[in-house]
């Protein structure tokens, strides 16, 4: 069996070698394990960095920076060339237990009906939210992600447990509502039936969007609670920055008009008029976007 682990690189210079380094010990019983970086046309070095640290790992390098979704296609794309059984999408900020890779295939081997899979993820060691909450002994040990939650009425997706320190109250799998896309280990059948991600998001939504669709295609999502990894969680993007405003303003109304209740549907179109009106700039560009169909990267201009 050949599994492909695709990692999207986009000024990742600082901690791609750590999700490497933890690429190459994890345990792959039998199996084959390809590993590809894909960089996003980054300015920091980082496919520089992968040539010369780890020059048995695969290396495509994009010309621009196309985005989460088409970024991450181009390795999926590669993978299934490659007569992937499996596609292991993973962030370059995220490193991932020995034998997290075991624990996702044995959740796949014992429910064929359920084609993406994604491990219980803690916030790396310092990088928590509210790093004052905790003791030294729970670094390591907080939550970033044990299954997601959809709260469809206000079109919502929480991660479950996020911020608490794990004391076993999530270790059951279960069947949820998202996989994110920090680390989304996919059945090569789901790519079949669904397709790639949708190219259309650029940035944000489009791990729930893929989601959405296998759900719809009748493929289970599965949190595998025995599969751990960590999260440095480096928000590249920024948080509250102005390609923020601008892509979830623009892809909220992508992703929930394509997939919330009626309801949900209508105040969405009432909240993106107010935006339209009142938000900040780039709020109002990324409403502007998407009623023009101006999608993919769209307007966006970095300040």
């Amino acid at each position: 069996m050949n599994i492909a682990a695709v990692v999207l690189a986009y000024n990742s210079r600082d901690y791609i070698p750590a999700c490497l380094e933890s690429l190459l010990r994890v345990k792959t019983a039998s199996h084959d394990l390809q590993i590809t970086v894909i960089d996003n046309n980054s300015s920091d070095q980082s496919a520089d960095v992968v040539r010369q640290k780890f020059p048995r790992i695969k290396l495509i390098t994009n010309t621009r920076n196309l985005g989460y979704a088409e970024g991450n296609n181009i390795g999926i794309r590669d993978a299934l060339e490659n007569k992937a059984s499996f596609i292991w999408i993973i962030n370059p900020d995220v490193t991932v237990d020995t034998n997290c890779l075991l624990h996702l295939l044995a959740a796949a081997e014992k429910d064929r009906s359920a084609g993406i899979f994604g491990p219980k993820i803690y916030f790396s060691p310092g990088h928590e939210f509210h790093q004052e909450r905790y003791l030294d002994s729970d670094r390591g040990n907080v939550l970033w992600y044990a299954g997601g939650n959809m709260d469809w009425p206000n079109l919502i997706a929480a991660h479950r447990g996020v911020d608490q320190v794990d004391k076993g109250q999530y270790d059951h799998d279960i069947e949820t509502d998202f996989i994110t896309g920090a680390c989304m280990f996919i059945r090569n059948r789901v790519i079949n039936d669904i397709g790639f991600f949708d190219p259309k998001y650029f940035l944000y939504y489009e791990e729930n969007d893929f989601c959405q669709k296998a759900k719809r295609h009748h493929w289970k999502l599965m949190y595998v609670s025995q599969a751990v990894a960590w999260h440095i969680n480096a928000h590249s993007a920024g948080v509250g920055s102005s390609l923020q405003d601008y892509y979830i303003a623009r892809n909220r109304l992508l992703f929930g008009l394509r997939y919330a209740p009626l309801r949900t549907r209508i105040a969405l179109v009432r909240e993106s008029i107010r935006l339209y009106l009142s938000g900040r700039p780039w709020q109002r560009r990324g409403v502007l976007d998407y009623y023009t169909g101006n999608l993919g990267f769209g307007s966006f201009q970095a300040e």
